[in-house]
């Protein structure tokens, strides 16, 4: 490609949801000569666009909390900010427990929860069945619900940072894949692309599954894994009704929100081997399906419409690396379990700061240091679908 640059001040690795977030960040606070590279023939069609587009409050530690506190918020402004809609729907979010272990856990997140703010309400058995009487639900123990939290356009976030980024001279380049870094006396130097060779001084590694392969080139171990899930949605369902919440069978990892005039509905397999395979898996879709539909028996109206796979990125305790690496002015931005798209907009911003400021101010984000898997200081993430 002739017209990738020879030098950047920063080369960001990835044109999903992280990279878009900050390279607007980056421009948006006067840095120059960014160039962000997507492997992909269109910005964001990695894990990003193959999200089931949920926004959260509900998390098990503070890190995650207070990261949806303030990402959520700025969703909330992003069309203001930016001329952008990625239609936010706050349908809530309807956790349902049916173990009792879940109860006990639950009841401690929602507590920690309500101490920074987050006003989920506890619900009992019944007031579940009440809540959502098209669920077959006669084990359900418990439940939580947060009416702040939904749904919002993964496609449109991306696509509103990549715009502004641009206007505000980002150079972005896709179809681009990254296949080798330059390191010099521990500090990275440049980035060997399909395209061509860029000199740099700072690159950001927000690739996403493909993270811990370019912390390889780097000579970085990240703990990040590529694991597959996948999501399929159905005809019309008229009798779903438009309050409709985001409801999450806790213990199945099995979940149902309204997309369209259907519904969108995944299950994880807790079989799933690592790997980058996004191919759908015909026998788990079937396995999925019986349990979607004794779990909501509405379902037997409806047909598919469409069916995708895509990949989490996973860590050992569920939660991000963002920060430096051993090697200087090499940071990462990855890892976010299944949860990534919601804490973009934060993220984006936090990496700004730590390479602009040195240290990351909106967010305490020490906890999510690489470090933290060789010192034993992993925070494990309970509320993981």
């Amino acid at each position: 490609m002739s017209d990738l640059p020879a030098t950047a001040e920063i080369v960001i690795i990835g044109g999903g949801v992280m990279g878009a977030s900050t390279a607007y960040h980056l421009a948006r606070r006067g840095l120059k000569n960014i160039v962000l590279l997507e492997r992909g023939s269109f910005l964001g069609q990695g894990a990003t666009s193959k999200c089931a587009g949920g926004v959260r409050h509900q998390f098990a530690t503070e890190v995650n909390i207070r990261l949806s506190l303030a990402s959520l918020q700025m969703l909330d402004e992003f069309q203001a900010e930016l001329d952008q809609v990625i239609d936010v729907r706050r349908c809530g979010y309807l956790f349902m427990l049916t173990r009792e272990e879940d109860v006990a856990a639950f009841r401690a997140n929602v507590a920690l929860q309500h101490s920074l703010g987050v006003a989920t309400e506890w619900l009992s058995g019944d007031e579940v069945r009440r809540r959502v009487p098209l669920l077959v639900a006669p084990d359900a123990l418990a439940g939580t619900f947060y009416g702040r939290d939904g749904l919002a356009d993964p496609n449109g976030v991306v696509m509103g940072y990549a715009k502004a980024a641009r206007r505000l001279g980002v150079k972005i380049f896709t179809s681009v894949e990254v296949t080798g870094l330059t390191i010099v006396s521990g500090q990275v130097r440049g980035v060997q692309t399909t395209a061509g060779y860029i000199s740099t001084q700072i690159v950001v590694n927000a690739a996403g599954p493909w993270a811990g392969h370019i912390g390889t080139m780097a000579g970085v171990n990240l703990p990040i894994r590529p694991l597959r899930r996948q999501i399929l949605t159905t005809t019309p369902l008229p009798a779903v009704p438009s309050d409709f919440p985001f409801v999450i069978d806790f213990a199945q990892s099995l979940y149902f929100h309204r997309e369209g005039g259907g519904l969108l509905t995944g299950m994880s397999n807790p079989h799933e081997a690592w790997g980058f395979d996004e191919s759908v898996d015909e026998d788990w879709e079937a396995t999925h399906m019986e349990a979607a539909v004794k779990r909501l028996p509405l379902l037997e109206q409806a047909g598919r419409v469409s069916h995708w796979a895509g990949l989490y990125e996973v860590t050992p305790d569920a939660h991000p690396i963002i920060g430096r690496t051993p090697v200087d002015n090499f940071y990462v931005c990855a890892g976010f379990s299944g949860h990534g798209f919601m804490h973009g907009p934060v993220c984006g911003k936090l990496m700004m700061e730590l390479i602009w400021g040195g240290r990351a101010d909106t967010v305490d984000i020490t906890a999510l240091a690489l470090e933290r898997f060789g010192e034993g200081k992993e925070i494990q993430e309970y509320n993981v679908v």
